[in-house]
């Protein structure tokens, strides 16, 4: 942006000497050179500090890996890649038959303990019988229902369905693969239908500027010359490069992050921007102002200047 300024201040210097036909010589270019660097770096600081520009902005979408409740030989896969799918819809199918024949056992084994258990409890009763034995066959009873719903559940978890709206892109998941409760990577990655949130990851130097509720703007790279307005929804209060997790490492110097940079989420409240929202993929790519209320006036360079690198959106190199 700033190379965008100091053509437009080149520009500008141009059409004065043209217009009042000043003459070039070694007093009117240097003043004009300093006096471009004084202006536009002075404009260019308080600009930057007091309305923050990210150039890195992203919209970011939250997916699902389904890894099924048990493992087993995959039969079916009838799901389609980015086909909208309903809670409940069916992903993918696991071989039933271990798991049948396991709840068929467990039932049978009920029968019979239930039999044994009648016997008993008759014996007891005509005081011929051995008040342990009822016990045990009661609480064989008891322990083989309690299989049996564990059996029934994985039974039914054979079949395995999407948790919620959406759909599943790159399927890659086939029959006769084997589907694990633990993989090493999921067997499907399940996209739910939720609006995206975008993110504009802004220099440290002017968090002091920052808060929610601040005006912003967004330029799309896939969306040339187009400006969405919006405003400062959540400024993230710990950023990732400072994160420690439970290890027997120290955190040491030589192993420290680049400063790394302040996630500020933006809620885009433009209009005109449904027409683009299902036409933007989820990780699109973008540029984002945020106006404070410091220095207004000098928002209007930032607007400027956005619209700009917007509209050179529509030039890129082809190969």
């Amino acid at each position: 942006m700033e190379t965008l300024m100091v053509l437009t201040y080149a520009a500008f210097c141009i059409a004065i000497f043209k217009l009042f036909k000043i003459p070039m010589n070694k007093w009117t270019v240097p003043t004009a050179v300093l006096g471009g660097i004084v202006l536009v770096g002075t404009l260019v600081f308080a600009m930057n500090y007091n309305h923050p520009y990210s150039e890195a902005t992203r919209s970011y979408f939250v997916s699902t890996p389904i890894n099924p409740a048990v493992s087993g030989i995959v039969a079916e896969v009838p799901v389609k890649p980015n086909q909208q799918l309903k809670k409940g819809d069916i992903l993918f199918r696991i071989d039933a038959t271990p798991f049948q024949a396991k709840l068929d056992s467990l039932k049978a084994q009920l029968t019979s303990a239930k039999a044994d258990q009648s016997r008993a409890a008759e014996l007891v009763k005509r005081n011929v019988g051995n008040r342990r034995n009822l016990d045990l066959a009661r609480a064989n009873v008891q322990d083989l229902t309690a299989q049996i719903v564990g059996a029934q559940y994985n039974l039914d978890h054979t079949v395995v369905r999407a948790p919620a709206d959406g759909f599943v892109t790159q399927v890659s998941l086939r029959p006769g693969v084997r589907a694990a409760r633990f993989p090493i990577s999921p067997s499907m990655i399940f996209i739910p239908q939720e609006q995206h949130y975008y993110t504009a990851w802004m220099r440290q130097n002017s968090q002091l500027r920052l808060k929610a509720g601040d005006q912003a703007e967004i330029a799309f790279d896939g969306i040339p010359g187009q400006v969405f307005s919006g405003k400062v929804s959540f400024i993230s209060k710990v950023i990732g490069e400072g994160q420690v997790r439970p290890s027997g490492d120290m955190i040491s110097y030589s192993k420290s992050p680049p400063p790394g940079r302040v996630p500020v989420f933006i809620e885009i409240t433009d209009p005109k921007f449904d027409q683009y929202r299902d036409l933007m993929p989820g990780g699109a790519y973008a540029q984002a102002a945020i106006y404070t209320e410091h220095f207004h006036h000098l928002s209007v360079m930032r607007k400027i200047l956005l619209r700009m690198s917007s509209w050179l959106n529509y030039i890129f190199p082809f190969h």
